[in-house]
């Protein structure tokens, strides 16, 4: 894939794979459900992420773990938007996590500078025009349905390929609708109807999204295939949410050496270590490269 992760619209140039920031205000998100509820206390969150290294605060105010039940906009509205205002009062570059595009429309008014859809304009028939007329980045993640039924959609016979093109048909139907190629992100959706075997696939094969030619965001933070991965060998208990960081930084860093754009996690401070070191080393892979093209290798 690709290393060059920029070319999105009023987003800074990073030089490297950048760094999401979970923030849920939900009472019922799998990991941190009811943490930050409190405007002000999930503002002091946000704000705590971006000091220890994120880039972007992504919140969110409609939990979509598996079987989750939608709320009503208005509820949603009245999460999201006094967090959003407060992260960009303290200076954040903020991300919006939903699927309305009333939602969208008013953080965006409110400060936001990305729209994060994890179903890719498909949930709202007016999403795509929404996200057109702000014109902030937009992600365009691999979405077959809700929450209480997705997992009955997860049937693949080459998940990768599969995936890839739905992405592609979607990116084509959201440039219908007036959106500019040049603000499209594309997220594979781990575990959004897919099993673990069905994420592992897809993120054995990211370079297969490469041909998409946009950017790439990977949310692999603290989900089920890696709490299937690192479950207890004697009981066959899950690795519990709040333990699979080290596990969401190491699959951080093999994802910004395949070139993504960025990484969506839960605990910053460890990811952002990781994708650190993924540029140290492929700064000095690329000087050595350099180094050998004009000297010469004496092999």
């Amino acid at each position: 894939m690709s290393t060059d992760r920029q070319r999105l619209p009023g987003l800074p140039d990073w030089g490297r794979c950048a760094v999401m920031g979970i923030l849920n205000v939900t009472p019922d998100s799998f990991s941190d459900g009811g943490l930050w509820l409190d405007p002000g206390r999930a503002v002091a969150r946000g704000l705590k992420m971006v000091a220890e290294g994120a880039d972007l605060v992504d919140v969110g105010g409609e939990s979509t773990r598996p079987g989750a039940v939608r709320i009503t906009c208005e509820e949603e509205l009245r999460r999201v938007l006094p967090v959003v205002r407060g992260l960009v009062e303290g200076g954040a570059l903020v991300s919006v996590d939903t699927m309305r595009a009333d939602v969208a429309r008013a953080a965006v008014d409110a400060g936001a500078c990305l729209i994060n859809d994890v179903s890719g304009g498909r949930a709202d028939p007016a999403m795509a025009r929404a996200a057109a007329r702000t014109g902030v980045p937009f992600v365009v993640m691999h979405w077959r349905g809700f929450s209480d039924g997705m997992d009955e959609l997860a049937v693949y016979e080459d998940v990768a390929g599969e995936v890839v093109k739905e992405i592609e048909r979607q990116i084509d139907v959201v440039v219908s609708a007036g959106v500019d190629p040049a603000q499209v992100i594309v997220d594979p959706g781990l575990g959004f109807a897919k099993t673990r075997e069905h994420d592992w696939a897809v993120l054995a094969e990211v370079d297969a999204f490469a041909h998409l030619g946009r950017p790439v965001l990977i949310a692999a933070s603290r989900k089920r295939f890696l709490g299937t991965l690192l479950a207890d060998p004697d009981s066959g208990s899950l690795r519990p949410a709040k333990e699979r960081d080290a596990a969401t930084a190491a699959v951080s860093a093999l994802a910004a050496a395949q070139g993504a754009w960025a990484v969506r996690v839960h605990r910053v401070p460890d990811t952002v270590d990781a994708v650190r070191v993924e540029a140290a080393m492929r700064c000095a892979r690329n000087a050595s490269r350099s180094s050998h093209e004009q000297y010469g290798d004496d092999g």
